[in-house]
């Protein structure tokens, strides 16, 4: 009886690993939607699981259709060691990257290469209120060096700072072009992101601190303009918050 059983199973494994080796690539779909809960997610799915190429979209909410988040397509290759618990994966997108993303490691701990993405701001309406309403346009650069990402009980720590700009931000609602340049510094400390908004240059001055943790998101800053184009940014304010009175100075507090 030893060797039927000895072909069943090397018959039952030839064929498993058959089908994963030609697994179509919408097997990345709902990986990447539970991961997300459905705030991001693929579209127009090319390819295969190990190589293959989408859009990447974003919803506002979990039951909303989704909307372009990257220009170009973005591609995967990841290679069959992940069967041995071996990860080797490039992303790359020439619409927005330079060089392609590495990811190596293992199952539980990965290092990810630094990269430089940039790309137009219109994206940002995908990420629902206020931006959808706003409307920003201008230029987004992300940037963020080396950094070793491990799975802990089912979170993702690590110990690195992102930082975002926004240049020549412009609202199709105010008449003030361009509204100014800011920085998002993203500082990723363990399992908790903190975030540090400053302005860089413009009329519309915009500060404020957030941070990431445990699943819930909350961030507080202000919005003021310069003396000079008060009246002209007033109804763009309105639309970012409630107006408040602080140390004499009018202001619109930012709270998310």
């Amino acid at each position: 009886m030893k060797h039927p059983l000895t072909w069943l199973f090397a018959g039952l494994l030839t064929a498993s690993i058959t089908a994963l080796a030609s697994a179509p690539a919408l097997w990345l779909v709902p990986l990447i939607d539970r991961q997300t809960n459905g705030r991001f997610s693929l579209a127009d799915v090319e390819g295969s699981f190990w190589q293959g190429s989408a859009l990447l979209g974003a919803a506002a909410a979990s039951d909303e259709s989704l909307s372009p988040l990257l220009p170009g397509r973005c591609e995967w290759r990841i290679s069959p060691l992940v069967f041995i618990g071996l990860v080797d994966i490039r992303l790359s997108n020439s619409a927005v990257m330079t060089e392609p993303i590495s990811i190596r490691g293992n199952w539980w701990r990965w290092e990810i290469g630094p990269a430089r993405l940039s790309l137009p701001a219109d994206g940002l309406s995908a990420l629902g209120a206020p931006l959808n309403t706003i409307q920003p346009t201008g230029q987004l650069s992300l940037t963020w060096p080396s950094m070793r990402v491990e799975r802990r009980a089912g979170v993702l720590v690590t110990n690195a700072v992102l930082q975002l700009d926004l240049v020549n931000l412009v609202s199709a609602l105010s008449a003030v072009k361009p509204l100014g340049a800011y920085r998002l510094r993203v500082g990723w400390q363990g399992s908790t992101v903190k975030l540090d908004l400053k302005t860089l240059a413009g009329p519309l001055l915009l500060t404020g601190k957030g941070e990431i943790a445990n699943g819930s998101f909350h961030f507080s800053g202000q919005a003021t303009a310069q003396e000079n184009e008060q009246v002209r940014l007033v109804a763009l304010m309105n639309l970012l918050g409630q107006r408040r009175q602080v140390n004499g100075q009018d202001i619109v507090a930012l709270e998310f």
